[in-house]
């Protein structure tokens, strides 16, 4: 998993387009979506731009040789001062693998101990089961459910659940124990943990 590069654009283009049936039910940009590849080179520099202010956190989540595109994650502002909301897609090919908990189980570690964030949060639909099982499988909290509050890529309304798990929540959190190894823009090790 890294911040994606504009020449990720391909990658990405390609592996929306194989899971855009699969994504339309969940995913609100997907009703953008068939972009060109121009249009996703400017987006992977808006991600980069973005992670290097420290504004957002986009990621690719990739194969060991980097040559397939699993899925995608982030670590978004938007849900208040000192807090963030891990959100993530897998491609329909790779899904029941167990990626988009490994995922969120490092950015969870992530934002606790180097963004030193107060809550996080993992918002999902209320019908989608696979999504609801990774901030279960985690130890987050279902807060709320916030009836009619997002969009699906057709417009229709759909109920929305907010996950959250605060700080003091994960100090006693198995998640805690996982280690992360963490890189620089250039690949240094700036942390492990």
């Amino acid at each position: 998993m890294r911040c994606y590069k504009p020449e990720d654009a391909a990658l990405l283009k390609a592996s929306i387009d194989e899971s855009l049936e699969h994504l339309k039910p969940w995913m609100t940009w997907a009703m953008n979506e068939r972009e060109d590849l121009e249009a996703k080179v400017n987006r992977m520099r808006k991600y980069r731009g973005q992670f290097d202010l420290g504004i957002d956190y986009v990621y690719g989540i990739f194969n060991p040789e980097e040559t397939i595109l699993i899925g995608s994650s982030g670590l978004h502002t938007g849900p208040g001062e000192n807090a963030r909301e891990i959100g993530y897609w897998i491609n329909a090919n790779h899904l029941n693998q167990g990626y988009a908990t490994e995922v969120a189980k490092a950015l969870t570690k992530v934002g606790f101990e180097i963004e030193e964030l107060e809550r996080i949060e993992i918002r999902c639909t209320s019908n989608n089961f696979r999504s609801q099982n990774v901030p279960k499988k985690l130890g987050y909290i279902h807060e709320a459910t916030l009836r009619d509050r997002s969009l699906d890529s057709y417009g229709k309304k759909r109920d929305l659940m907010i996950w959250s798990m605060f700080r003091e929540d994960y100090l006693n959190n198995p998640v805690k124990a996982i280690k992360v190894d963490v890189f620089d823009l250039v690949g240094n090790s700036i942390n492990t943990f």
